[in-house]
């Protein structure tokens, strides 16, 4: 098993489900990552280290104020360490109303050591130089911000059995880089496809708290959805554009709790089917360049902006009205959660 594998049953993971009792009220997390800008498509590159979107978190964060959302805002070297971000992300864990986190981006985090390559973006596949890169960061962050970072998501999900060793080291308490049903190995990075978006603990002493991307399947043959998707996500699947038939018949359609490339409607189906199989914690994710428009395929002008926050604002009407839902923080979760839980 090559080192950037993220298998449960891997002895450096030994994931543990995380029981939660049936009749609690669902809990919605929202995570930022809190990065550069640059173009996805492009080669990585360790000049792109503009963060000039940062200045628009504080319209995000009155959005989510206005829910009683406190998010985690996972930063990277650039945001860390740039004076115009740096000051922004101060003042906002300063105001109490979020947490802050570490998110790597080894391409523009030092030390430089590595090639830039596609399987190099994954944190994991690193060596010694994960360690060395978290460890900058975690440095960063504290001297910047002022909060020593516990909380963890790998930039394009790459974390691996390497990484938990690395987070148990430096201290760090919560991971939020696991993409439940995803598969990342053809780029040589991780395979979450036999994962959920339950929550678990893991590592070595079973001290550190996952808490998961919310991703999962709705439609009418939802039950089926792992084997089915397979199939239709294979080359000939997609040739076919089966996962787009699937998806505008109602049969199956894989969403993830994002307001990019989702909408409202498939977000709450998603959250319906999930409470309905009985998940309790929902992580609603974005990139902080959504926020300002041009740096994200998803938020090109000013209407897809507008459209974009109004997707946030509509979950958060629904889950906190219609489904009765409660906003919660990933610290006080872990807490609530100290110890216990079942085997995965």
């Amino acid at each position: 098993m090559s080192d950037s594998a993220f298998a449960p049953t891997h002895p450096a993971v030994a994931a543990r489900r995380i029981d939660i009792d049936s009749a609690a009220p669902p809990t919605l997390f929202v995570v930022v990552d809190t990065e550069e800008e640059f173009d996805w498509d492009a080669p990585f590159a360790r000049e792109n280290v503009s963060v000039e979107a940062i200045r628009q978190l504080p319209v995000l964060q009155d959005l989510l104020d206005k829910h009683r959302v406190k998010p985690t805002y996972v930063i990277d070297y650039p945001v860390a360490t740039r004076p115009v971000s740096a000051a922004v992300i101060r003042g906002l864990y300063e105001s109490g109303n979020c947490a802050i986190g570490a998110h790597l981006h080894p391409w523009v985090n030092p030390p430089f050591s590595e090639e830039l390559t596609r399987a190099n973006s994954f944190a994991a596949n690193l060596g010694a130089a994960e360690h060395a890169k978290l460890a900058a960061l975690t440095d960063a962050i504290e001297l910047r911000v002022g909060v020593r970072p516990r909380i963890y998501k790998a930039g394009r999900y790459g974390i691996g059995a390497s990484t938990v060793r690395v987070l148990e080291q430096l201290d760090y308490a919560i991971d939020v880089s696991v993409n439940p049903l995803m598969n990342f190995s053809a780029e040589q990075g991780p395979n979450f496809e036999r994962f959920d978006a339950r929550p678990f603990r893991f590592g070595t002493k079973g001290k550190l708290l996952e808490v998961p991307c919310t991703l999962g399947f709705a439609g009418f043959i939802r039950r089926f959805g792992r084997s089915v998707h397979r199939i239709a996500d294979a080359t000939v699947g997609r040739t076919l554009r089966l996962p787009g038939i699937l998806a505008q018949t109602g049969a199956l359609n894989k969403i993830m709790l994002s307001p990019e490339g989702n909408t409202l409607p498939e977000m709450q189906a998603l959250t319906r089917a999930l409470l309905a199989d009985g998940v309790r914690t929902f992580s609603l994710t974005l990139h902080s360049p959504s926020i300002e428009p041009g740096h994200t395929p998803y938020v090109r002008n000013a209407a897809d902006l507008s459209a974009f926050m109004d997707r946030i604002d509509g979950f958060c009407d629904f889950f906190f009205g219609r489904l009765g839902g409660v906003p919660g923080t990933l610290d006080a979760f872990r807490q609530a959660y100290a110890a216990g839980g079942a085997a995965a």
